[in-house]
């Protein structure tokens, strides 16, 4: 019993640095996590007030661009517009939505006087309505897409 005793209080003390596990360092775990995160997609899309309530993130998604889009086709078609570029019926706005809930418009289309047309887009931003911004991980973050805004409908 007197040899049992210590053979097995050395066996105890020796064995637990098997069952140590290394831990890896802080910069390791970052680096690992920064590449799980797929930096072009975002949690959430930028949002309107009025789309906030309902329950699927498609849906968010849907009416936010149904609403925006409405409200710019309705901003941009007016007869001064369709005056000065007779040749746009559908115009490209690449839309900015910054984390502190700025927006920049910059068209995209290239045919027609494009320093004539920002200078018309970029007073879209006067009495739009406030869009949420993206949200990734928690922190809202700057956001750009592209929207097709009809300003001539063919009938």
């Amino acid at each position: 019993m007197k040899r049992i005793f210590p053979l097995s209080l050395a066996f105890l003390l020796f064995s637990c640095q098997y069952f140590e596990k290394e831990v890896p360092s802080k910069d390791e775990l970052l680096k690992q996590e920064i590449k799980k995160i797929d930096w072009d997609k975002v949690d959430e899309f930028p949002s309107l007030v009025v789309c906030d309530s309902l329950d699927s993130k498609e849906d968010r998604k849907q009416c936010f661009f149904e609403l925006l889009t409405r409200d710019l086709e309705s901003r941009l078609s007016n007869d001064t517009i369709r005056t000065q570029f007779p040749s746009i019926d559908t115009l490209q706005l690449k839309i900015i939505v910054s984390p502190d809930y700025t927006i920049e418009f910059a068209s995209q289309n290239t045919s027609e006087d494009v320093f004539k047309l920002d200078s018309v887009v970029k007073q879209l931003t006067v009495g739009m309505p406030i869009i949420e911004p993206a949200i990734k991980r928690g922190i809202k973050v700057k956001s750009e897409f592209v929207v097709p805004v009809v300003i001539k409908r063919v009938d």
